[in-house]
């Protein structure tokens, strides 16, 4: 089999992972806070990746551990799994998943836009037409399948949901010269994101660390291994065989599509077309950023 052909496989097999969690989420909702889930799944993830060390023989690159590397990781934590799971699975816990997934794909406008402000690139026309499409997107989400529909969603769980951009978005930008090797990168990062949420979970009145091991918990532990943990492993496998990013990289915005097929299979949530439509604008906005016409970007 070709190195191409291995990447197609691999990469679609992370898409069809990824296309389950937003109806696991949901799932684990209904009996776990948006902290209860976040811890289980963080430390199954930890608990994966350590096993994937031991079994790829790289302790001993897990313990050359420089200073800079911790720091680096102590950052990286605070951003992905703290912040960025807490954020999100609260807005999946205020709002339908069809739009709490949806509204999350606009993270590449963001970053856009975030890149421009932190690392100074330039905003050319074709990312003010992205980013103008994914917001008309947005509002296609938000309607919930009419004018009336604006009413039943939720707006801070929408706001989160479009706040988990932005720190998704960061944690890539901080992230961006990381030459360690991921699986330990991984590995030390959600060391020290369950750090932050044992002390949030310490902190933070109402919140429980105890948890019932029932299907909601076993959910939880699905998500670990396939949100947070494994599949990044899978994907990263898929881009190295691949023979073209570009093309492979594509099928990630398959994702979304399988989601809500499957968001209305298990949770039986009514997709509506507005979803649908402000879904594909979303994705077109994200395309018309990677165009390459030079000739109109703004200088």
């Amino acid at each position: 089999m070709k190195n191409q052909q291995k990447a197609i496989l691999w990469a679609l097999l992370a898409v069809v992972f990824w296309s389950t969690v937003a109806s696991a989420f949901k799932i684990a909702l209904r009996g776990l806070s948006p902290f209860q889930l976040i811890f289980v799944a963080s430390v199954t993830s930890f608990l994966a990746f350590f096993v994937l060390i031991l079994v790829q023989g790289k302790f001993d690159v897990l313990l050359n551990v420089t200073w800079r590397g911790l720091l680096l990781s102590v950052g990286q934590g605070l951003f992905n799994p703290f912040l960025y799971y807490l954020v999100l699975f609260k807005a999946y816990d205020l709002n339908p998943a069809q739009v709490t997934q949806s509204l999350n794909m606009v993270w590449p406008i963001v970053l856009a836009l975030l890149s421009a402000a932190i690392l100074g690139h330039k905003i050319s026309f074709r990312n003010v037409w992205g980013i103008l499409l994914s917001f008309m997107g947005v509002v296609f989400i938000a309607s919930q399948g009419s004018i009336s529909g604006f009413y039943k969603t939720d707006l801070i769980g929408a706001l989160l949901a479009l706040a988990s951009s932005v720190i998704w978005s960061l944690y890539w930008i901080f992230s961006i010269q990381e030459k360690r090797d991921k699986l330990v990168v991984f590995f030390w990062n959600f060391l020290f994101g369950i750090f932050y949420l044992v002390l949030y979970g310490l902190l933070v009145p109402g919140e429980r660390f105890h948890v019932s091991v029932d299907r909601h918990f076993y959910v939880a532990v699905y998500i670990g291994l396939f949100e947070l943990g494994i599949t990044y492993m899978v994907w990263m496998k898929a881009l190295r065989y691949s023979e073209n990013n570009a093309v492979t990289g594509n099928f990630i915005f398959l994702s979304p599509f399988l989601s809500l097929i499957f968001i209305h299979l298990i949770l039986r949530e009514v997709i509506h077309l507005t979803t649908f439509l402000g879904l594909a604008f979303i994705i077109f906005g994200i395309f018309v950023q990677q165009l390459k016409l030079k000739r109109w970007q703004i200088r």
